[in-house]
């Protein structure tokens, strides 16, 4: 935990490990999270929307290879069939026409249908797998058209109810985290709105728990008789399209099954073994900063790198700092400057590995303009920052290495 929340910068993390519906092992870092709060879910809300579909063809309400013109006749895309939607192979653009609908208020369904009228399809059906939330607001609207019910009321009535998932929920429902984005360089926090995503719902709009994520693993595994059944299930597991690690709504992973998601200030990750019925349970608040199918693969395995100091969010930057944020070219080399953990840190974009640390020494709280290099290559020597006419800050250097804010300024 101590490694992935320091190395991702997340204001917080929280990781289980869970048997047959319970959680068996749970851990937690960082300071702006609760190990039983609620976390938005993002992509894994895909799975539920792809047991509801399964439920209509269990009940003979439709067919997989039905086309989406056969349930909305109104909808672009009306060839694609239903199967193709689930695997992500339909060809569909990736996202909606309109705003990022991740961070903006969403808009009905009609206006959804109405932007996306077939015209931004980026494959021939079958052609490619091509991941599309835009295919996933359709099969949602599909079981809704269907049982008569808007896709929330299906997914509480259907899914949720009976398997016992008091605490997933359309909003969020206190405790709850925060969403938050990081600022790249100076490591400061940025509050990210919670949007009501609309019609885009079905791909992404939940949050959810620990626990309640724990009893949905143990479902895909075993199924359940007011749901769906176990060879169903089986059959959701199956790859859509040679090759791919995807199969009708369920990502495939090293032997497990489940779903990554993110949303603006969420990143999750559920997975299980269906043999065992074991499997993991990951949350973050954050964009950006953990890699979910590792971070899954690493709670399976039980995985202990505490070999990183955690990371505390910047509450405010230096002027002195401020100005050299950002990056920086060695020759042609980018490099980016950034303020972590109250230190400067010089990282070459090519080489993350190369990393060079600065402190203040002689430098934030004494001679302004100066760091002291307390780890990496340039251990021991001092970057000082040279200045133009007007006092700008326009070069770095250290040890004779000089960074400019353009590549080669003095270059032909």
């Amino acid at each position: 935990m101590d490694r992935a929340q320091g190395l991702g910068r997340l204001p917080s993390v929280v990781g289980a490990r869970v048997e047959e519906g319970r959680v068996v092992l749970r851990a937690g870092a960082g300071a702006h999270g609760d190990l039983d709060a609620q976390y938005r879910i993002g992509s894994i809300t895909k799975t539920l929307t792809a047991v509801l579909v399964l439920q209509c063809q269990q009940d003979g309400l439709l067919a997989l290879e039905d086309r989406v013109r056969d349930h909305l006749p109104e909808a672009g895309y009306g060839d694609a069939r239903l199967r193709d939607l689930l695997a992500h192979t339909a060809g569909l653009q990736a996202e909606p026409v309109g705003d990022w609908w991740e961070r903006s208020p969403g808009v009905d369904v009609p206006t959804l249908l109405e932007r996306n009228d077939g015209s931004g399809r980026v494959f021939a059906a079958g052609e490619a797998f091509h991941y599309s939330n835009l295919g996933f607001a359709l099969l949602g609207e599909v079981a809704a058209r269907l049982r008569g019910r808007t896709w929330w009321e299906l997914v509480q009535e259907r899914l949720l109810e009976p398997l016992g998932m008091t605490r997933t929920s359309y909003h969020p429902q206190v405790p709850n985290a925060q969403g938050y984005s990081v600022g790249h360089f100076t490591g400061t926090l940025t509050e990210e709105p919670h949007a009501d995503t609309g019609a885009m719902a079905p791909a992404g709009q939940l949050w959810s728990t620990v626990d309640d994520l724990a009893r949905w693993l143990d479902f895909l595994a075993t199924g359940h008789p007011e749901v769906l059944g176990a060879d169903a299930l089986a059959g959701m597991c199956i790859p859509g399209a040679p090759g791919i690690d995807y199969g009708l709504g369920l990502r495939l992973l090293d032997g497990l099954v489940g779903h990554t998601g993110s949303m603006p200030g969420f990143l999750a990750t559920a997975f299980v073994d269906r043999a065992t019925r074991r499997g993991v349970v990951g949350f973050a608040n954050a964009t950006t900063g953990l890699v979910t199918d590792q971070f899954a693969c690493d709670l399976r395995d039980g995985v202990d790198r505490n070999d990183t100091p955690l990371w505390e969010p910047s509450v405010s930057v230096p002027p002195e700092v401020a100005e050299v944020l950002g990056i920086w070219f060695w020759g042609n080399s980018a490099h980016a400057v950034r303020w972590h953990n109250g230190r400067l840190e010089l990282r070459d974009l090519n080489d993350p590995e190369d990393l060079g640390v600065f402190t203040d020494g002689a430098g934030v709280h004494g001679r302004a303009g100066s760091w002291r290099g307390t780890e990496g290559y340039l251990l021991g020597e001092t970057l000082q920052v040279r200045r133009d006419g007007s006092g700008q800050a326009v070069e770095l250097e250290c040890a004779t290495f000089r960074f400019t804010r353009t590549p080669y300024p003095d270059a032909p």
